[in-house]
């Protein structure tokens, strides 16, 4: 489990700042990583059809968060969605240079795991 700072370690009787509201998306989306990754451990796990489906459903929704989240993340800090593009281009181009078309979908190998940065 990833520890990291918490901003709201005390009751504050005030607003967060935008670095401090940054901050706290930033364990969000952390948050989120962790449910997805417990939630597809458990489907992996078992044979039960409804577990599985209840499970990855849940999954799914946690993975919509993280869309939200860096959504917000994005708006919230101009200078790092620049970054965010320019990893997402170097990685196109990577892609691009070893043949594989960056704009077709993968094909699920048994796994529940889907995109995250879509």
């Amino acid at each position: 489990m990833a520890v990291l700072g918490n901003p709201f370690g005390a009751v504050v009787p005030r607003k967060l700042t935008n670095g401090e509201l940054i901050q706290a998306i930033r364990e969000d989306i952390v948050g989120e990583l962790e449910a997805i990754h417990g939630y597809e451990a458990h489907v992996m796990a078992t044979d039960d059809p409804l577990a599985k489906a209840v499970l990855s459903d849940i999954s799914n929704e946690e993975k919509a968060h993280i869309g939200e989240l860096m959504t917000l993340l994005r708006h919230l800090d101009p200078q790092e969605a620049e970054h965010f593009a320019s990893g997402q281009a170097e990685v196109r181009e990577m892609m691009i240079d070893l043949g594989i078309n960056p704009d077709a979908q993968p094909a699920a190998e048994g796994s529940t795991v889907g995109s995250l940065l879509k």
